[in-house]
């Protein structure tokens, strides 16, 4: 449960509502985190916790999960799933442009970086290719199964060189017979080798469990990475 005294302050646009728990000091970094169920409080609380370095956290809410953080359109990947509709570069441009500009109107940050689980991981690393703003990047279980993604990256320059990557995944999460779904750890490995091989500093963790285990933590030890570089 998130502690009651943590200072934080909330806004909305676009229909997104953005949760800013503000460092201690001025000039430090600030990350934006994506997030599924509003899990960032749960997040920050686990962070100052572990008294990580003094930073900013911006988590996102309110997001078109499989539109938002998707690079562009793919089929449902099972049964009763459904598709993914391209939104990203649409949401980035919100980022950018107006969530991004707002939460750092009255405060100095030394770096900026992204995180994200899942999707959102996901979206972490595309947006590396998008945009110049991130400096660091974090993608906690990414779903880097994502078709035709490991191809874009082998083939695609990023905006800027980021100062370093953090990828996760769960021992479990490629044990399907879903065939999209079997190759994420495989991908992931083969992104992770290509960018160490391009001089990023990046580091693959695998971790026990499935996708949907131990969300929290996850998210809070690649945070963490990127805040320690």
């Amino acid at each position: 449960m998130e502690n009651s005294s943590i200072n934080k302050h909330r806004f909305h646009i676009s229909g997104k509502e953005i949760e800013v728990y503000p460092s201690i000091a001025p000039d430090r970094p600030i990350i934006y985190l994506n997030t599924f169920q509003k899990e960032g409080g749960r997040v920050y609380q686990a962070l100052r916790d572990s008294h990580c370095p003094d930073f900013t956290l911006v988590a996102i809410s309110g997001l078109e999960w499989n539109h938002d953080m998707a690079p562009w359109d793919i089929p449902p990947i099972s049964k009763n799933d459904t598709p993914c509709t391209g939104g990203a570069d649409d949401y980035l441009r919100l980022l950018s442009s107006e969530i991004i500009p707002k939460v750092e109107s009255k405060i100095c940050v030394s770096w900026r970086g992204i995180a994200g689980y899942s999707l959102a991981g996901l979206f972490a690393v595309y947006s590396l290719y998008q945009t110049e703003l991130f400096e660091r990047a974090a993608a906690m279980s990414g779903s880097i199964w994502f078709p035709d993604f490991k191809e874009y990256v082998f083939s695609h320059e990023m905006k800027r060189k980021p100062e370093c990557i953090y990828f996760s995944l769960g021992d479990k999460e490629s044990r399907t017979k879903n065939p999209y779904l079997k190759t994420v750890q495989e991908h992931t490995e083969a992104i992770h080798t290509f960018y160490q091989q391009n001089g990023i500093d990046t580091i693959y963790q695998l971790n026990p469990g499935n996708h949907f285990q131990n969300g929290i933590q996850r998210t809070v030890s690649g945070i963490s990475w990127i805040l320690s570089r």
